[in-house]
Order: structure tokens, then sequence, then C-alpha cells
């Protein structure tokens, strides 16, 4: 037995979770009336990790401000975060649209058929911005309100360094906390396999890998447009940038790419990305324990895609050819809708009210495009989740690389960087 398990951990994570999913598609192909007994297994592994995502996020970020110290450092950490966010937040946007109006997807579109799914009203901009100022943030904490909790662990960071001596020792506490966090994140990432083995089967048991042929045009879109956001604009960052070896870069963070498909939750992702940049990208904890955490909350690639993309699917399933101020209303809202969705599978779609309804779409057609995509929406966001951890690991070594917070032991080469970049 411990020579089983000596093999065992000795093979690569995401070859273990690799593994798992090929095994659930079998088995949810060859016997799907098992799956209903292994469910549990899936269901206690996306509760495992989505238990350690406000702990990490809290301690995460306010033991990032204070080992940053300086509060002009952390300024500036913040604000190119942000502002690296806002950017491949509109390119993807831009592609998801530009993918829409290429292959025409909603064109056809049975939407007669389809069950309505109300959404309920859209939250406002003012209510989001407004809602980032928690009035309890032991209510934010148990809801799980991420810009809530972001917002109040920066403030309690700054709080702890302006308490000068008297702070130190909850400085010392949360980076204790962190640290112990850390370990933890480790233990619960060895039942990836078993979890995406559990959570594959069940999803090919319940809809078949035939699923994508009933929304066949909107499947391959949506590849497309991952492939094409992490093609033209992450590579780039990283290679030209971050200054990374390309190839060496995303073998690194295959881990949480799987993580990110088989749970199709950024907040889910989070721990095992924040592993990733400390423990094999070598960034410097205040910068991967502050950028990370706000990446899951506002970092959402994939998700603004699948907005412009399924936006225009929608117009075009309507019978609606948008003009360019249409189109620009859309890019619009789109990158700020994807700004304020949660880090949870399926939340693009709910944010697809505030997009339409600014291009006078009515919530009971909206509601129809959402029933007929619903059902099928979650290989699609499977599928959408990996750009938005490419997107999360990206702009941290870039804000990393910028901040001169990569460790000189992986630094490349200037050849390695020609040959991979």
């Amino acid at each position: 037995m411990t020579g089983f398990l000596r093999r065992w951990f000795a093979v690569p994570l995401w070859q273990r979770v690799l593994g798992g999913m090929l095994i659930g598609v079998l088995l949810g192909l060859a016997w799907p009336a098992a799956t209903s007994s292994i469910a549990i297994v899936g269901e206690l592994f996306v509760r495992l990790i989505r238990m350690l995502v406000v702990p990490i996020v809290f301690i995460s970020i306010a033991s990032g401000v204070t080992a940053l110290a300086d509060p002009r450092k952390l300024g500036s950490v913040g604000g190119r975060t942000v502002g690296l966010f806002a950017a491949t937040t509109v390119c993807a946007v831009s592609i998801g649209m530009g993918v829409g109006l290429l292959l025409e997807p909603g064109t056809g579109a049975a939407l007669g058929t389809a069950v309505p799914h109300a959404l309920g009203e859209a939250k406002s901009l003012h209510d989001q911005l407004v809602g980032i100022i928690p009035v309890n943030i032991v209510q934010s904490l148990v809801d799980g309100d991420m810009l809530a909790i972001i917002f109040f662990a920066i403030l309690f960071g700054f709080g702890v360094i302006l308490a000068g001596d008297e702070g130190r020792p909850m400085a010392t506490l949360l980076q204790s906390a962190g640290q112990a966090l850390f370990h933890l994140v480790r233990i619960v990432m060895e039942m990836t396999p078993f979890g995406v083995l559990a959570l594959i089967a069940k999803a090919v048991a319940d809809n078949g890998v035939a699923v994508f042929t009933h929304v066949g045009w909107l499947a391959v879109g949506v590849a497309a447009g991952v492939i094409l956001q992490i093609l033209l604009v992450h590579l780039p960052l990283i290679a030209f940038v971050a200054r990374q070896p390309v190839r060496r870069f995303y073998r690194t963070i295959i881990d949480a790419l799987a993580v990110a498909f088989s749970t199709a939750s950024s907040a889910a992702t989070l721990p095992v990305a924040l592993r990733i940049a400390l423990e094999d990208l070598r960034i410097a904890p205040g910068v991967a324990s502050t950028v990370l955490p706000i990446g899951a909350s506002i970092g959402k690639d994939g998700t603004a895609m699948y907005v412009g993309l399924l936006s225009i699917f929608a117009l075009q399933a309507i019978g609606i050819h948008p003009d360019l101020s249409m189109l620009a209303i859309i890019l619009l809202t789109g990158s700020l809708a994807a700004f304020g969705t949660a880090p949870i599978p399926s939340a693009s779609l709910f944010m697809l009210a505030a997009v339409l309804s600014s291009v006078g779409i009515s919530p009971e057609q909206t509601a129809l495009v959402v029933g007929f995509i619903l059902p099928f929406d979650r290989l699609l966001d499977m599928t959408r989740t990996v750009a938005s951890a490419s997107a999360n690991l990206t702009v941290t070594t870039v804000v990393a690389r910028w901040e001169k917070a990569i460790e000189p032991e992986n630094e490349p080469e200037a050849d390695g960087l020609k040959a991979n970049a």
C-alpha cells in the first residue's frame, strides 16, 4: 500500500486530474446509473474548495497588504491589477462579439421550444458600486460577497500597518494563518482527481457528450473565444510583458486550468492558483496574495467573452441585426457586467439581462434565451472558466514582473524566451 501511495503522489496532479476526467467520461457513457452513487464525492469536493474561498480571500489580501507595508506600493499593485484586468476584460468582450458576428450561432435558433427562465431585476451599476462598501462585514463574509470582503480586507491591512508596533502581532497572526491555509489547500487539492471524476461522470450521464450538438455553433464559438483570448491576449502578455517562457508558464499552471474546467468556478480555482503562484511561479507572497483574490472577483475573461458572444447570439435568435451604436453599448455594459459577476458556475447567464436590457431587449425575451441555453450551460461554463483562470495567473505574473516581485531563480534566460515565445 505504501508503494502504491508513493507512486500515486509521484504522478503530477494535472495528470491525475486528466485521468479522472477520462474515467469520468467513460463511466458516464458506459454506466450512467452508477454516477448518482458517486455524485456526492463531487459535491463534497466543491464544498471543500468553496469552504476555503472566503478565508483565503480575506486572510491572503490582509496579509498581503501588511507584507507590502508601504501604502504607495500597495496602490501601485492595486492600480496596475485593476487596470490590467479592465483591459483584458474589454478584449474578451470584443473577441466574444467578433466570434458571434462571424459564426452567427443564434441564426435559426429554436427559441420557441425553450422554457423561459426568469432572471429577476438586474442590479444597477449604482447598487453594484455602493455594495462594495459593506454595511455588515460579518454578513458579507457569510454571503461570500467578494468585492465587499476585498474592500474590508484592504482597509484592515492598512489599519494593521498604521498601528505600527502595536499592529505587529496581528500582522504575524495573519502571516501564520496564511501559511496554515496554504497547507490546508495542498491537502484539499489531493482530492481533485476524485472530485473531477465524479463531476464529469454526472455531467456526461445527465447530458451525454453530444450535449454540444444542441447548441453546436454556440459551443464552437465558446471554444474559439477561449482559445483566441489566450492566444491573442494572455500569451503576448506572458511572452513580451512578463518576459516568461510561454511553454513553461502553461505547463506550470495546468493544475489550475484543470480545476477551473472541472469546477466551472473562478472562486474554486483560487486555492490552487495561489499555491502555483507561490511555489511554482515563485511570485512574492505580498503580490500573489493581493492580486489573485482580486482577480477571482473581477478577472472574468471567460465570462466577459461569453457575455459578448451570448449577447450577439440572443440578438440573432430574436432576429435583430445590431448596428455600430448597439455593439458599442454591448461592449461597455458587457465589460461592466463581467466585472460584477459572481465567481460561481453559470453566473454569466444571470448578468445577461443587464446587457440585453441596455439595447432594448425585453425581460421576457431574455428569459427565453436563458431558458434555451441553461440546460446545456454546465459544459459551456466549464470551457469558458479556463480563460478566467488563465487571465488571473497571467495578470498576477505581469504585475509581479512590474513590481520586481519574481524570485531570481524563476527569471528566464534570453535564449529560452526566444525559443518558447
